[in-house]
């Protein structure tokens, strides 16, 4: 699989003196993208993005050979170099088709309001190498650029302490045409990387992982037969009270009609982060710990309104940016991230007893515990992640085999065949019944 990776590099010393180029390019993209639209019925039946963009192309740019095209565009983008103006028709067309095939699923199923074409909105220029962009030392670059009503080269200095991280740990990746990009008052270049990974085909050990507001993961490890080779918690006892105090903060000023908080804000979402980062590393480092092949999640449904008193701490929960995290981590370290269905997995005991009791139900003051049926006490993120594990396998399991030996284990441990409801115990029943399959 293929891996892309962007980091930025400062724009040293120079500050407005690109605004006039990403202007040019923007008004070029939302004339290219009225061209796209008059032209879509011949645009969409060619094939290849080459073929497309040189059909466009063709349209508004005069040559020798096409000394009369159809609409005008050099006139109103005077000398553009080639390389941005064909960028800038790749993204025209990029925006047109999202646009369409939008259009033609809510035309086939009309939920929700109809779809509108974005105008070119916030896009910037690729520099293209040779033509757009000179690498001419280590730390030193030439940029082409619109400035005295002409398009000319500019030297800018480059951040050393950006281009040595690129050095160091982009070497081995292969580096694709840089986007000029402005954030706050300074400008940057985004310099792409692609790689290419090779995933591990196995599945001896896996990390069962569980994403909890308590708490901020809870991880086991556990390999086909239900053995559990480790179990590691994540406690960030001052980060989450500065979440907390920061979050209060809000709640204590929109109860005086302060709704416009945004240092508060910048603040919870500063520690918030903080929070998300650690949880990746703490994931990826036991994964490595045992050198895991797959590290498995929830599948979290987080759409919809927040109701509770929890709401707020819930609305700042990121877990999928700590998956999504992980999901890049992992992938570089060729392990596999797989996701299960999310339902039950704290509720149901990992035994097998049936559905735990939690907090005042279970006559105790806290939410992180559990209480089985059995009077069992367990951490409920340990169980969960007992079960996300379990679940994981059982899927692989039955996916592996065939029909006739799928009917005779579901016959034998019908609860395997409702997914989202099978716990650790189900795995360990159905070892056993593949067992005497084989020795039958």
């Amino acid at each position: 699989m293929k891996i892309y990776s962007t980091y930025s590099v400062k724009i040293k010393k120079y500050n407005n003196i690109f605004s006039e180029t990403v202007t040019i390019y923007r008004n070029a993209v939302q004339f290219l993208i009225e061209i796209c639209l008059l032209e879509w019925l011949n645009i969409f039946t060619i094939q290849g993005n080459q073929a497309q963009m040189m059909y466009v192309e063709s349209l508004c740019h005069k040559t020798k050979k096409n000394p009369f095209p159809k609409y005008d565009f050099d006139s109103k983008f005077y000398k553009m170099p080639s390389y941005i103006r064909r960028a800038a028709i790749s993204e025209a067309i990029g925006k047109v088709s999202s646009y369409k095939s939008n259009l033609k699923n809510w035309q086939d199923n009309p939920v929700g309001k109809k779809p509108t074409l974005n105008s070119c909105g916030c896009v910037y220029p690729s520099l293209y190498r040779n033509g757009m962009y000179n690498q001419t030392d280590t730390y030193t670059a030439q940029i082409k650029i619109y400035h005295n009503n002409t398009w000319t080269w500019l030297d800018i200095d480059l951040c050393k302490s950006d281009m040595d991280y690129i050095k160091r740990k982009c070497s081995n990746r292969k580096m694709c045409a840089p986007t000029l990009q402005k954030r706050g008052k300074e400008w940057f270049l985004d310099f792409p990387f692609e790689e290419t990974i090779k995933l591990s085909d196995k599945n001896d050990l896996v990390i069962g992982v569980d994403l909890g507001l308590n708490s901020a993961c809870s991880c086991c490890v556990m390999d086909s037969k239900g053995t559990i080779y480790g179990r590691h918690f994540l406690q960030l006892p001052s980060e989450t009270d500065h979440l907390n105090h920061s979050i209060n903060r809000i709640k204590k000023a929109q109860q005086y009609s302060n709704y416009k908080t945004p240092r508060l804000w910048e603040k919870a979402k500063g520690i918030n982060n903080d929070i998300a980062v650690k949880t990746a590393n703490f994931i990826i480092e036991i994964a490595c710990m045992y050198n895991a092949d797959v590290i498995v999640f929830e599948h979290l449904d987080l759409n919809g309104k927040k109701k509770g008193s929890k709401k707020q701490k819930l609305h700042m929960w990121k877990a999928r940016s700590v998956q999504s995290m992980v999901t890049d981590k992992a992938h570089r370290l060729n392990i596999h991230i797989s996701h299960i269905c999310a339902w039950g997995t704290s509720k149901l005991a990992f035994d097998g007893s049936g559905i735990t009791l939690r907090g005042k139900d279970a006559d105790m003051p806290t939410y992180s515990l559990c209480k089985f049926k059995n009077g069992k006490i367990y951490n409920c993120d340990l169980n969960a992640s007992y079960n996300i594990a379990a679940r994981y396998y059982i899927r692989e399991i039955l996916k592996s085999c065939s029909v006739t030996n799928r009917l005779d284990i579901e016959a034998k441990v019908p609860q395997c065949s409702k997914r989202s409801t099978c716990t650790l115990a189900d795995l360990i029943s159905l070892n056993a019944v593949l067992d005497n399959l084989s020795v039958a």
